[in-house]
Parts: structure tokens; C-alpha cells; sequence
């Protein structure tokens, strides 16, 4: 005797491979089986790219009924709000008092209107944050943007560096150190896994952590969370030095080529990335004959004259030049 549960289960089974067969169909033209199929621009029907045959005309449109042609009238149209974001310590689903004192109608408030959104909103700030854990991520994820904003980063950056950091703290991996400085490392690694190339010296000079101390909880929090790191290629950071000295394409594309020939050999392994594409620079300015001075580069590239002196030897002589 088969049990109601098992017979429920054995239909359920064969339901669903009825609608994957289906669907399987739907892939397929019906009139000459090409798998080509394409959407109009409007999502309103699925056509046959060789045979032309309409095979669904009726699909649902999911986006918005009304119509808009520029940002204005698509800002003043739509009735949704902003995304859910990671660099918010409530992912941007609390309510936020706008600190224009204005009403719907775009009027002033009264006096005393104004004094009572005031205290609102000092209200609607505070009850935002409901624990010392939720204070804690509302500075970190404000230092985090602060700092990606100087540096120049792309949104999703701060997207990556906000998701790392919100792992070490659930990982209690911020006990014993600084917000800044668990914050300040959160962010170089993000760029690198997001292959902004960024170097220590620069995440430091923008926050307001020691250098040595972001170097040991970078170290730290990649170890605990298990984050895969690739080594930073050194042609990453030649198009910025090279357009801060106002070099030629040709000066970029001989500090690659020269990049490439002495990594092969060897060099590049246990040296600094930015002062070998320093040096790179410096060498390709020479071959290319847009001479800068030792001094002009480091000062870009943020190492000593002496690092670029002995890395341009190693690549001189490793290329053949004399």
C-alpha cells in the first residue's frame, strides 16, 4: 500500500518534470527547433532570430507603466526608494528625516514646525542605532566611505570592503583593536580583491592609523576569513604614475613590455609592486626619451630614489640595455 505522503510526493515529482519539459520546449522554435530566440526591446514577446515566428506575444512586463526619457523625470516618477546597501549599517531600510525644512508642497515650515523636526530627527538618529554592535558598524561603514571617497574608489569597493567588514565583525575579530584601523584594512582588501590598484601608503596617508598597525590587522582579518589574494601586478598602478607625469601611451606601453620581460626572469618575486612599476616608468622614460628625474617619479609613486635606482639596475640589466 503506497502512503498518502509518497503519492503526493511521486505527483508533485511528475508536475515538475511537466514544467521543465515545458520549458525545455519554450527554449526551442516549434517551427524550425532553432534555439535562437530573442526578446523585443519591450520584453513583450520572444521571436524566432532565423524563421522570424512570434512564439509568445504576451509576457509579462515587469517594469514600470509610466514612461520617462531623462533622470529628472525618471527621479520624479518613480515611487520606490533607494536600493538595499551594504555601507549602511542598516542596509538603508530605516526611515531617514530629510534635514530640509520644507513640507510636500516644497513651502517653509513654521517656527515652531521646524523646531519640532529638529528634534525629530535628533530622535530618529539616535534610535537608528539600537546597541553599542550597530554604533560600532555605523562608524566603521562612515570611515570606510570617507576614506574610499578620498581614494577615489569605485561604489562597488565600498560594496566589498563594507561585506568584510561586517564578516570580522560577526567573527568578533574586532575585539582588541581599533574600529579605524580593522576599517582602514577592510578597505585595502577590498581593493585588491576588486583589482583597484591602491597601495598601503596611500590607504594610510588617507586614514588615521599607523601603517605598520594596518599591515598586521590586514594580515589579521585576511587569515581568519579565508580571503584569496592575488598578487598585485605591477602594470596596474603604470597608467596612474604615467598619467600623474604626463607620459606618452609609448612610455606606458615600454614600462609594461619591460614589466613583462623581467618578471619572467624572476625579478619581480619579494620586490614591492609600486617601486617596480617605478622603476619600469623611470627606465621606458629614459628608452622613450621623455626623461623624469628619479625625484619625480618616487614622489608619484610615494617610495625613495634609492628603491627605483635599485630596481632600474635589476631591469637594465636583465633587458640588456647598457
Amino acid at each position: 500500500m503506497v502512503r498518502p505522503s509518497r503519492q503526493r510526493e511521486r505527483e508533485q515529482d511528475r508536475e515538475t518534470e511537466k514544467e521543465t519539459g515545458d520549458d525545455e520546449e519554450m527554449q526551442s522554435c516549434p517551427e524550425c527547433e532553432s534555439a535562437n530566440l530573442v526578446s523585443s526591446a519591450d520584453g513583450g514577446e520572444i521571436v524566432c532570430e532565423d524563421c522570424g515566428l512570434v512564439i509568445e506575444e504576451e509576457n509579462i512586463d515587469r517594469g514600470p507603466e509610466w514612461r520617462a526619457f531623462n533622470h529628472s523625470e525618471r527621479q520624479s516618477k518613480s515611487r520606490v526608494g533607494a536600493p538595499t546597501t551594504q555601507t549602511m549599517h542598516d542596509k538603508g531600510l530605516t526611515t531617514q528625516i530629510d534635514w530640509k525644512d520644507k513640507d510636500a508642497y516644497g513651502q517653509s515650515l513654521s517656527s515652531e514646525k521646524r523646531s519640532q523636526m529638529h528634534r525629530l530627527r535628533k530622535w530618529q538618529e539616535r534610535i537608528r542605532t539600537k546597541d553599542a554592535g550597530e554604533r560600532n558598524l555605523q562608524f566603521a561603514l562612515s570611515e570606510i566611505d570617507r576614506m574610499a571617497s578620498a581614494l577615489g574608489v569605485p561604489r562597488s569597493v565600498r560594496e566589498v570592503a563594507s561585506v568584510i567588514y561586517r564578516r570580522a565583525l560577526n567573527e568578533d575579530l574586532i575585539r582588541g583593536r581599533s574600529i579605524e584601523g580593522v576599517a582602514t584594512s577592510c578597505l585595502y582588501a577590498a581593493c585588491r580583491q576588486e583589482g583597484i590598484p591602491r597601495s598601503l601608503e596611500e590607504v594610510s596617508d588617507v586614514s588615521r592609523v599607523d601603517q605598520k598597525e594596518i599591515g598586521r590587522t590586514y594580515r589579521y582579518v585576511a587569515q581568519e576569513l579565508s580571503l584569496k589574494m592575488e598578487p598585485v601586478d605591477p602594470k596596474q598602478y603604470v597608467p596612474r604614475f604615467a598619467s600623474d607625469l604626463n607620459l606618452s601611451e609609448e612610455v606606458q606601453s615600454k614600462a609594461n613590455d619591460i614589466i613583462d620581460e623581467t618578471a619572467e626572469k624572476g625579478l619581480l618575486s619579494g620586490k614591492s609592486p609600486t617601486g617596480y612599476a617605478a622603476a619600469a616608468i623611470y627606465a621606458a622614460s629614459l628608452l622613450c626619451n621623455e626623461k623624469k628625474t628619479q625625484r619625480e617619479v618616487a614622489d608619484v609613486a610615494q617610495v625613495t630614489e634609492v628603491t627605483i635606482r635599485n630596481r632600474y639596475q635589476e631591469q637594465i640589466e636583465a633587458i640588456g640595455v647598457r
